[in-house]
């Protein structure tokens, strides 16, 4: 059974760094590609990263201010956020690209 489980969200002030952890289980992030999207109240859920072996892509929204990065020994991918502004408060969830393996979510609240 894949469960993803998100931590480390939280409350920021704006130009403040958070650092989002998506510990995967049943399995392997190192033969998949790892995504995270978020969603704010009343928004469409948006696609901020998908991190692969070897390069991240990211939205044009957060590209200079997030970096993702795995580590295949915890089974873990983070999404490191920094220069925060409240336009990247919501829930960020993390997915198995191209599966319906989703977590539950962390929230992230950036105050101005």
């Amino acid at each position: 059974q894949v469960e993803l489980v998100e931590s480390g969200g939280g409350l920021a002030q704006a130009g403040g760094s958070l650092t989002l952890s998506c510990a995967a289980s049943g399995i392997a992030i190192m033969s998949n590609y790892m995504s995270w999207y978020r969603q704010a109240p009343g928004k469409q859920r948006e696609w901020v990263a998908t991190i692969s072996p070897g390069t991240t892509a990211l939205a044009d929204s957060v590209k200079g201010r997030f970096t993702g990065s795995r580590d295949n020994g915890k089974n873990t991918v983070y999404l490191q956020m920094n220069n925060l502004k409240p336009e990247d408060t919501g829930v960020y969830i993390c997915t198995v690209y191209g599966t319906n393996y989703w977590g539950k979510g962390t929230q992230v609240t950036v105050s101005s």
